[in-house]
């Protein structure tokens, strides 16, 4: 391994059928630079060829994902969120306000925004939690 490489963690997500649609909500979100692999085979039940891997890589998150699922199918469940750290109460509203698809009248209605932690799911029922660091948390 080369001294100088350091790793960087990011999340997976299979995104069964709509990888491509989900990893370009989340650059409009997030900005950065979408990497796509996909396979030229067309698999059984599909119209189209499923994204191999698929990858966002910005600033302030790293997202990889998939067309393709586990041989245990997908699970929704409320055991694993997205944790995100934002600069400030402002940086969090602006992500809070793509993730809700930019719905201003939502954001709005939330009374929750000053809180050390607020939760958000997406269009994709992805569950983030997005946070401020502490010396930030108040205007």
């Amino acid at each position: 391994m080369r001294q100088d490489w350091k790793p960087k963690s990011g999340v997976f997500i299979s995104f069964p059928g709509n990888c491509r649609e989900a990893l370009t909500f989340y650059q409009r979100c997030f900005g950065g630079t979408l990497y796509l692999q996909n396979t030229n085979e067309i698999i059984y039940g599909r119209t189209a060829p499923p994204l191999v891997c698929g990858s966002l890589i910005s600033d302030t998150v790293v997202i990889y994902g998939s067309d393709l699922l586990h041989d245990d199918g997908r699970k929704i469940g409320n055991y694993i969120s997205v944790f995100l750290l934002c600069n400030g109460l402002e940086d969090r509203k602006l992500v809070l306000s793509r993730l809700m698809n930019g719905t201003d009248d939502a954001l709005r209605d939330r009374t929750d925004v000053t809180d050390a932690l607020v939760e958000v799911t997406d269009p994709f029922d992805v569950r983030w939690i997005l946070g401020v660091p502490a010396s930030k948390k108040f205007p």
